[in-house]
């Protein structure tokens, strides 16, 4: 007979409201938790230095931009630094995002490092002081975590350790979240790198998917108060076979139906290195698919809701009204495409069809 304890009521009230409110209709998550490095090559790549001053007036343009933005975006995941600056006046972030009714959140995982033993998978590591960590940022006014693990296709992968491994790590994450009042996003990340099919990135992500429910069940996890961040299923970046965003959607969706609890709220996908006009088509249809969808089926983007907001900013303050308005664009493209409202090409934006795809990205 199992014997274990639930959370305290509260907690478990505090935890659902807040990871309902998360995926409210038509909202999704603005991913602005770039590591510094990661941020750095984002900078590279417009010719700007990276400097904290600098990231600060990127994040600064993302987080005060028109009130608009505050009907399709319910909450921003922050990097550490990100979380304790402050816009030109003095106000930290963190009221600023509070003050609009958008929820902060923060990445909590300390990267991802090589599984020994196996073909060059990984697992990702930041366990160690995490309880203490949660409860800080939720001191510091963040309500909901995320932690990405990364799992890869290959001819003999990924392997049943890697699935395992990844799936346990998710869990321990989960609880310390919870015990800490924060809504933990659990992102087991299928990544889009090979010449793999449509079919098979389906089959690989139902077992990862049904590791990590058996695993957040073996920790206790309480289901209601989490969101599940997937990759939307895909053929790898490199098959030469193409699919239309209704076998996407079809894929995803069937994956998600045979490996995902109904206790849910709400599943946010990543955007996977897709362009920013692929993320919010694949979205729209994954919302227009006829079949049971008892969960929310919304959006956590970095890169398809910053590229083009990047591109015209390029790093220069007379610029930023211009990096605003493309942000702008992407969060409503998204906020239509969670409602199954979105006609492809009907918001042009600077790099709506440039490919966002990063081999073997890391954050």
């Amino acid at each position: 007979m199992a014997h274990f304890n639930y959370l305290p009521k509260d907690v478990e009230d505090e935890l659902r409201t807040n990871a309902n409110a998360i995926v409210s209709s038509g909202k999704g998550i603005l991913a602005a938790d770039e590591s510094t490095g990661t941020m750095g090559k984002r900078l590279e790549s417009i010719g700007a230095t990276n400097d904290e001053e600098l990231r600060r007036q990127y994040r600064q343009m993302l987080f005060t931009s028109d009130e608009v933005a505050n009907n399709y975006i319910s909450g921003v995941i922050l990097f550490h630094e990100t979380l304790y600056q402050k816009d030109d006046a003095g106000t930290p972030f963190v009221e600023i995002l509070k003050k609009r009714g958008i929820i902060p959140g923060i990445k909590v995982d300390t990267g991802v490092v090589p599984l020994q033993g196996t073909n060059d998978e990984c697992t990702t590591q930041g366990l160690d002081d995490l309880q203490k960590r949660c409860e800080q940022y939720y001191k510091d006014g963040c309500r909901f975590a995320k932690w990405r693990c990364v799992l890869k296709i290959k001819q003999n992968e990924p392997s049943p350790l890697a699935i395992l491994e990844n799936a346990n790590v998710l869990a321990r994450y989960a609880v310390c979240c919870q015990q800490a009042k924060l809504v933990p996003i659990v992102e087991p990340e299928v990544l889009p790198d090979g010449d793999h099919d449509l079919e098979r990135c389906q089959k690989v992500s139902e077992k990862v998917l049904a590791a990590v429910y058996k695993a957040l069940s073996d920790h206790n996890v309480f289901l209601e108060g989490t969101l599940l961040k997937p990759n939307m299923v895909t053929a790898g970046q490199s098959c030469t076979k193409k699919y239309t965003p209704q076998d996407i959607a079809k894929a995803t969706v069937t994956a998600l139906q045979r490996t995902v609890p109904a206790a849910v709220p709400g599943i946010v996908f990543l955007s996977g290195g897709q362009s920013e006009e692929e993320a919010s088509v694949n979205l729209n249809a994954i919302n227009q698919f006829e079949g049971k969808k008892p969960w929310a089926l919304t959006f956590s983007y970095g890169r398809a809701l910053q590229a083009s907001a990047l591109k015209a900013w390029g790093g220069k303050k007379e610029n930023l009204k211009a990096g605003e308005q493309e942000f702008l664009k992407r969060a409503k493209a998204n906020g239509l495409a969670v409602k199954g409202k979105y006609v492809a090409g009907s918001i042009s934006s600077l790099q709506a069809q440039g490919s966002n795809f990063v081999a073997q990205h890391k954050y």
